[in-house]
């Protein structure tokens, strides 16, 4: 300890000083942040100061929530808590939340999924909390596998630490089998919680976890609730669900509220815990129920991670019922507004299963309402935000009487997504012309007492939550002059924001980016939810049933789906149905069979190494009919992961394993498989006037052989393309093109597009022995709005 820990103990006081006193900022980093610079070890040289130990909340959705509650739970039984509440979840915030605090009874503390190794050493919590796991800024965690590995190394680190998972969540129970057997926690038992039986939720396309860890077979599911959590077992190796020690029983879901019976150790349901995981645990009933003011099947998982977290902890129900029945958040995760008359619930999603979930929450609302989105790309968000593409924004088309808006730096590629929704949104800068455009003549073609949704990611939330802080002000200064006493409603009005940093940028993760700034691009009048309108017909668009199908095969969406990249599909076919082409896509999963003599467009994406090699099996088996295909110019996109497939030779790993040798290329890898090439990228190809935009995100090098083109060249300072040489990224060769190129690649590349369509067209021709068909011209302003906003920002000329 000494000098070193008094020093960093002194300078942490004076910036904490001089943070709120001076610059008025909420001190919630910067002092941690040089503490650790100072003395190396600052959390175990203050880990004494917490008089009876620490929770460590982790996980990829709802940890803000979750350390919150758990700390005002203690504070309501009666214990002091540190707690960085504030979201600050690095090093830097866990630090200088212990620094601010004198002393407590208990530290409460949220984590970033990778710096819980960085942190769990030093501090030796007495418990870990582990919420789920999702895919979440890929370009910065990288696959799920990296953070089971990190947060499976610091379990090692601190041996005694019980660790309270989700067990619905396989990827949360593989990392308590491999904690168990780590050397030095044989006696520390696991307590695993989870959701008796199915919540009977529909299901989103997308899931994180389709295949055993063990095994690499694929999961059968007794029931899902969303996401990959629910009943699941692996017929191959028999890896399932654990028996839950907590069990929430006879969930409630509805518009205004939850409950649950949460059932723990000794009662029905729930089994018995012994040895540490039990220790501290509190005497009193081991079955209660739990209910909340607000819905969603997230928060039954969170508000269940909070229950047992504090039963453990030594707290009684009632502190934890009263602990939910006060929540009142004023950091943007389900804060609601009054504004001008209308009740505006605000949302933190930052990845396509949190995004998901707030969309069960508004279709729950059947009245008329207004949704906003924000999306954002800056360093803390990740760069690459392919991930809209795995949203279900299709759910938005079947209510009524909802309008839709689409905010942040990167609205026009929102704009471009829910356009192929077949959701029309309006371009705004911010919530003032959000509610400009509800209060305008007409108010949007909706009721004056409509609800709003305002949905944002990372750092689109701060400018998004001050607007509405503002205008609730402004709605609640008003209504008192008139004599109203304010306008209540069910929102919880406004308050101080938790999520910023030390001088107003978010502290959700490591890195910054640069500041919000205007595309261009006008608002338009607001219009209710509609289907973008189709181009007329021309001359060249075939009449009705005067063509058969045309016949699209998506391979292995259940493998080969990262990078939102299945929305590739979704843009070929909406764009063939838009000019009243008939189409069928055919997705061919793991295990079923496909006659590629019946197909005119191929589609392969890429996918995790464990999912990538159980897909190349399948193709392996095609390899003469996919050989066939492309001699034959059928068309195929092939993109990452499935154009290296193409090739003789590709990466499994760090393993280099034969491919289908269809096409004349190799994929080498010249480091390990974190030496990849990660950025925005800009490309002139031959099949496309505009330049070509996407998001390159590979560890493997690409060489082309002899007479195989290029996709096109690199002329993006950023970007490297197929490998550190050529500055060329893909192949183009008879009808297919290979890419690394993410985004995906056609939503904003719509002549890329078409010229696959064109391939597959002339394949249909040839097939059928119909006649050919041309296609119609479309109107592709969104789409070059998005293409011209990635090109200026790139520094290239359309």
């Amino acid at each position: 300890m000494g000098m070193q820990f008094g020093l960093a103990k002194g300078v942490g006081a004076v910036l904490t000083w001089g943070l709120r006193s001076v610059f008025h900022r909420p001190a919630a980093n910067t002092p941690g942040k040089i503490a650790l610079y100072v003395d190396p070890k600052l959390i175990a040289h203050l880990a004494p100061r917490l008089r009876e130990g620490s929770v460590v909340v982790v996980g990829t959705n709802g940890k803000t929530t979750v350390t919150n509650l758990i700390a005002d739970v203690l504070e309501r039984a009666g214990r002091s808590v540190a707690c960085n509440r504030t979201g600050a979840n690095l090093d830097s915030g866990v630090s200088t939340a212990m620094l601010q605090s004198k002393g407590a009874d208990w530290g409460v503390f949220e984590s970033d999924e990778l710096w819980l190794a960085k942190i769990l050493p030093h501090l030796q919590a007495r418990y870990v909390v582990l919420l789920n796991l999702f895919r979440d800024q890929l370009d910065r965690c990288g696959e799920i596998d990296r953070i089971q590995d990190s947060i499976v190394g610091a379990l090692g680190t601190s041996p005694d630490t019980v660790l309270v998972y989700n067990a619905d969540d396989p990827l949360c129970a593989m990392i308590a089998e491999r904690a168990a057997a780590l050397p030095g926690r044989e006696r520390t038992r696991s307590v695993a919680f989870g959701v008796e039986a199915s919540m009977g939720l529909e299901q989103n396309v997308v899931s994180d976890a389709t295949m055993c860890q063990r095994c690499s077979s694929m999961f059968e599911y007794a029931f899902r609730q969303y996401g990959q959590l629910g009943m699941y077992r692996c017929p191959q190796c028999g890896f399932a669900r654990p028996a839950l020690d907590w069990a929430a029983c006879d969930v409630r879901l509805g518009a205004s509220g939850l409950a649950f019976e949460l059932a723990g150790p000794g009662a029905a349901g729930g089994a018995e815990v012994e040895g540490a995981a039990g220790a501290g645990a509190a005497e009193g009933p081991s079955s209660f129920r739990v209910s909340a003011g607000f819905s969603g099947a997230y928060m039954v998982y969170n508000l269940m991670a909070v229950a047992v977290a504090a039963r453990l902890l030594g707290c009684e129900p009632t502190s934890v019922q009263r602990a939910i029945d006060a929540f009142d958040p004023k950091n943007g995760r389900l804060q609601e507004y009054a504004v001008g008359g209308r009740r505006v619930l605000l949302n933190l999603a930052k990845n396509p299963t949190g995004f998901n979930q707030n969309l069960k929450i508004v279709a729950q609302d059947t009245r008329s309402k207004a949704v906003a989105f924000f999306i954002n790309d800056k360093e803390a968000d990740g760069r690459d935000i392919s991930w809209i593409w795995d949203i279900d924004f299709e759910e938005l088309v079947a209510q009524r009487g909802c309008v839709v808006f689409a905010g942040g730096i990167r609205r026009n590629d929102l704009q471009v997504r829910l356009k192929y929704a077949g959701v029309e949104a309006q371009l705004v800068e911010g919530m003032d012309e959000v509610f400009a455009a509800l209060g305008a003549p007409g108010g949007a073609g909706l009721p004056a007492d409509a609800g709003v949704y305002a949905i944002a990611n990372y750092t689109a939330l701060p400018g998004v939550k001050a607007s509405l802080d503002a205008m609730a002000g402004s709605s609640a200064r008003r209504a008192g002059d008139a004599g109203e006493g304010g306008c209540e409603g069910p929102g919880r009005g406004e308050g101080e924001g938790r999520g910023e940093g030390d001088f107003g940028e978010p502290n959700c993760d490591e890195g910054r980016g640069e500041g919000p700034g205007r595309d261009g691009s006008e608002a338009g009048p607001s219009r209710p939810l509609a289907a973008p309108a189709r181009p007329a017909a021309s001359a060249a668009a075939p009449a009705a049933g005067a063509m058969s199908e045309l016949v699209i095969a998506h391979m292995y969406p259940d493998l080969l789906n990262l990078y939102g990249d299945g929305g590739n599909v979704r843009v070929l076919e909406q764009r063939l149905r838009w000019r009243g082409v008939p189409v069928r896509v055919q997705r061919v999963h793991h295990g079923d069979l496909v006659d590629l003599s019946q197909v005119d467009l191929v589609f392969m994406g890429g996918g995790p190494d464990r999912e990538q090699k159980l897909a190349s099996e399948g193709l392996l088996a095609l390899r003469d009919d996919i050989a066939r295909f492309v001699e034959e110019d059928g068309a195929l996109l092939a993109i990452c992961g499935g154009y290296q497939i193409l090739g003789k030779v590709w990466l499994l790993g760090d393993e280099e394993v034969p491919g289908l040798g269809v096409v004349d290329l190799e994929t080498r890898r010249p480091g390990t498989s974190a030496d990849r090439l990660i950025d925005n990228i800009v490309l002139r190809s031959p099949v496309a006037t505009l330049p070509v935009v996407g998001y390159e995100n590979h560890a493997g090098r690409t060489y082309l052989g002899a007479g195989v083109r290029s996709f096109g060249k690199v002329v993006s300072q950023a970007g490297r393309g197929n490998n550190d040489a050529d500055k060329a990224d893909g192949m183009l060769y008879r009808g297919v093109v290979g890419t690394y190129l993410h985004g995906p690649l056609l939503s904003k590349n719509p002549e890329v597009a078409d010229y696959l369509l064109e391939c597959a067209l002339k394949r249909h021709a040839a097939r059928t022995g119909e006649a050919p068909c041309a296609l119609a011209p479309l109107g592709d302003e969104a789409e070059k709005a998005a293409n011209a906003f990635m090109c200026k920002r790139l520094g290239v000329s359309a």
